[in-house]
């Protein structure tokens, strides 16, 4: 019986643990997604803008074009190594809403 506890108790911390650590790099972001065009870092498809700064997106999930020019909320990863180059924070878009 206190092997199967300790084994539970276990498994849930280090459950609670992978969770957090999956949250870590997760963004929320509202503003205007554009096309990224030429720029310096090369880096994203798209960019969003908000009042305080800009994000490099891409994302495997939607087609980005699709929200050119619009206000949208973006929840993501930041990915791990960027920004580079003067660049902004580079931004695995994982839902998308638009208003």
């Amino acid at each position: 019986m206190k092997f199967s506890s300790f084994f539970l108790s276990f498994f849930l911390m280090f459950f609670v643990d992978t969770c957090n650590k999956s949250r870590e790099n997760f963004i929320e972001i509202t503003g205007t997604l554009k096309a990224s065009g030429i720029n310096s870092y090369q880096y994203g498809t798209h960019i969003i803008r908000n009042k305080d700064s800009y994000y490099a997106l891409k994302s495997d999930n939607f087609n980005l074009t699709r929200y050119e020019g619009q206000k949208v909320t973006i929840h993501g990863k930041a990915i791990e190594g960027y920004p580079v180059d003067g660049g902004p924070e580079f931004i695995l878009v994982k839902e998308i809403k638009e208003y």
